[in-house]
């Protein structure tokens, strides 16, 4: 085996256990930061946070910690 299939193998295992690590912080009730997710006080075009699947009226989300303002946008932001 190369150095070169060994590095890329090494980063695709890396980059698939991302998304595990995130659902495992989530499910255990922890909150991202706001630096973390990208978080802005502004939408996004069309997308902000009053229709994201994850925010909680009136100034709160279910996965990122602090206020969070019903027109800003992460990048996280999920269709509701």
């Amino acid at each position: 085996m190369s150095r070169r299939t060994l590095l890329q193998n090494a980063a695709i295992a890396g980059a698939a256990a991302v998304p595990v690590l995130l659902a495992g912080a989530r499910s255990a009730g922890a909150k991202m930061s706001q630096t973390a997710v990208a978080y802005q006080g502004s939408p996004k075009g069309s997308s902000k946070c009053s229709n994201c699947k994850l925010f909680e009226p009136p100034s709160s989300c279910k996965s990122v910690a602090g206020d969070i303002s019903p027109n800003g946008w992460c990048k996280i932001w999920v269709k509701a």
